[in-house]
């Protein structure tokens, strides 16, 4: 059955439209109309805007439950929080592990992709293994080694083919040939975990490496003799930044330089949040080390940043409350963006007709009023 949704504003991939109403047929998206025909099924948001369902293409856990857990019940109940955050569609994300838990995980999280009912997975983001110690962050470096096609082969395989971004340090052996070949596949390398130097980086990105890791965080910073991945991702042309805008992990000003340098349209907001999403402060785990969740940050027992729990909601409402991005901006950097830098793109991130009726509903305040999986409303703040 046909509906239209009535609403101030309509955020739409290269316009804001509206007031007007945006017709809902059989779960997808129809046109956005002036007027709609007498009797027709209205829901009523005025004063309120509608804006693609966000896409969180980095995050690891989420209401008690990790992507590592191996779980495809916690995955499930993963994607159902996740709604409650304003997000349609995430990618499961990885820790470095052993090659053959990461195995496991993989052929997991294919196997569940079709049956999840919340937010939609549209593939797989593995953070690591081939990173290196100086910027470990919460990854084991037991673990870690130079990138091989063949072990890569192994895990996508095992996903069924749905590994969308693979992240590594541009510095390891090997790297140069392992990205062109995993590129030439269709898989997005990200940058990440690293002590490369600007020309490392940028030897990286000519062999087709196109996204930084969260921004800022587990890498080298800028020096003015030796710009380092942070100068990379501030210099280089048509690469993306991921960056977690929680005012813990990157200072709002520091976020400003990089939507300032990069354009708001290579910046995709992410979350990289753990298990203790949406849970109480307390004691939890992230990959195999304690993490204590307290002052709205996870923390490890040196004092270093774990992941997040943040909300990509709340990471929309951040930078506009910050004065760093209009709300069109704020929306595009948490829903088009991050797919289009994942290749995913196609599936999610935009209102466009004929497409699944997946979206949000923003008060003036960016605040979550609702989320539509769809065409159904799932979500009601």
């Amino acid at each position: 059955m046909n509906k239209y949704i009535y609403a101030d504003k309509f955020f739409l991939k290269s316009a804001v439209h509206g007031p007007g109403y945006l017709e809902v047929k059989e779960g997808k998206f129809g046109a956005i109309v002036d007027e709609v025909p007498a009797g027709a099924d209205v829901e009523d948001y005025s004063g309120k805007w509608v804006a693609p369902g966000l896409v969180d293409t980095h995050i690891h856990g989420f209401m008690n439950h990790d992507v590592m857990d191996n779980d495809a019940e916690g995955i499930k109940a993963m994607s159902e929080g996740l709604l409650s955050c304003g997000v349609t569609s995430f990618l499961p994300t990885t820790l470095t592990s052993s090659k053959e838990r990461l195995r496991d995980v993989a052929e997991t999280v294919g196997k569940v992709k079709d049956e999840v009912t919340g937010a939609k997975i549209q593939g797989i983001y593995f953070e690591g293994p081939f990173f290196t110690e100086e910027h470990k962050g919460a990854q084991n470096p037991n673990y870690f080694g130079d990138p091989d096609i063949d072990t890569f082969h192994e895990w996508q395989e095992a996903s069924g083919g749905i590994i969308k971004k693979i992240a590594l340090a541009p510095e390891r052996e090997g790297v140069k040939e392992f990205v062109s070949q995993v590129t030439e596949e269709g898989v997005v390398v990200a940058l990440g975990h690293s002590n490369g130097t600007l020309q490392e980086a940028q030897t990286a990105v000519e062999a087709g490496a196109s996204v930084f890791v969260h921004a800022f965080n587990g890498m080298r910073g800028l020096n003015h003799r030796e710009p380092g991945m942070v100068g990379a991702l501030l210099s280089l042309k048509e690469v993306f930044s991921e960056l977690i805008c929680d005012g813990h992990h990157v200072h709002p000003q520091a976020a400003e330089i990089l939507m300032e340098k990069a354009g708001h349209d290579h910046v995709a907001l992410i979350t990289d949040c753990m298990m203790a999403g949406g849970m109480p402060d307390g004691d939890y785990i992230l990959g195999e080390f304690p993490v204590v969740v307290k002052d709205g940050t996870a923390r490890m027992e040196t004092g270093n940043l774990a992941g997040s729990i943040l909300k990509l909601k709340e990471a929309v409402k951040n930078v506009v409350e910050w004065g760093i991005a209009t709300p069109q901006e704020a929306v595009m950097m948490a829903s088009l963006i991050p797919a289009i830098s994942c290749k995913i793109d196609h599936a999610c991130g935009m209102i466009k007709q004929g497409r699944p009726a997946d979206f949000i509903v923003l008060d003036q305040e960016m605040n979550l009023a609702a989320t539509y999986l769809d065409g159904v409303c799932r979500y009601q703040a």
